[in-house]
């Protein structure tokens, strides 16, 4: 196992499951931000009933599952064997759901087909770099389908390649995973120059209440 899975395999023992039922009574809904019943919904995307759409890091599934019984062929790719198990225990049944052990990159690199849509929630967008990533998923993309993407927004002045800490045991030295962090109008140009058009780069204020870090969602067509 990489370096990498076994961060995110730690990172997995770390997160709650997803809720049973959402705020509205759902048993299956999507969620781009950090924050319960708070933002958009699938309704970003696009996917047209029988279109094929791929999440990179899909983490526990919930996300893909909700596409799959909206009727959209969703394909889950992670890196790591436990959010996989986790995924594949709740939502194994759904039909039109398929999941994949894979590092994000190589997989589009060696999937033949079309996506209607590529999205990342907190994923591998955020912790993938951009100028290996954004190319391959244009290759991949059908011409005017969607990318989007959603992570924190960055700390101000902490810009391009970062450190992010997966915590373990006391005695433990934290694991590290890098990530990418720009502001809205940085990605806005990191797409263009990639030729993705109609980009928006917007930060979503975070729910009432005393929280104060929004979402950063990025949105773009091929």
């Amino acid at each position: 196992m990489t370096d990498t899975a076994i961060a995110w395999d730690t990172y997995s023992r770390q997160r709650p499951e997803r809720r049973p039922t959402n705020g509205r009574g759902e048993t299956t809904w999507f969620n781009w931000t950090q924050y319960p019943d708070h933002g958009p919904g699938a309704e970003l995307l696009e996917a047209p009933a029988g279109g094929r759409v791929l999440d990179l890091g899909c983490g526990k599934g919930g996300n893909a599952a909700h596409l799959a019984t909206l009727g959209v062929r969703a394909v889950g790719v992670d890196v790591s064997p436990r959010q996989l198990v986790a995924a594949r225990e709740r939502w194994g049944q759904t039909s039109g759901l398929e999941l994949h052990r894979a590092e994000a990159v190589r997989f589009l690199g060696e999937d033949d087909g079309e996506f209607d849509a590529v999205y990342s929630v907190f994923g591998a967008a955020w912790f993938t770099d951009p100028a290996v990533l954004l190319p391959a998923i244009s290759k991949r993309l059908r011409p005017g389908g969607v990318l989007a993407f959603s992570q924190r927004p960055p700390v101000e002045g902490c810009y391009g390649c970062q450190a992010s800490y997966i915590p373990r045991g006391a005695d433990e030295d934290p694991l590290i995973v890098k990530r990418w962090d720009y502001e809205p109008y940085e990605w806005k140009r990191l797409l263009k120059e990639r030729g993705f058009t109609d980009v928006d780069a917007t930060v979503l204020a975070a729910p009432p209440g005393n929280r104060t870090i929004g979402t950063l969602i990025v949105r773009a067509r091929a």
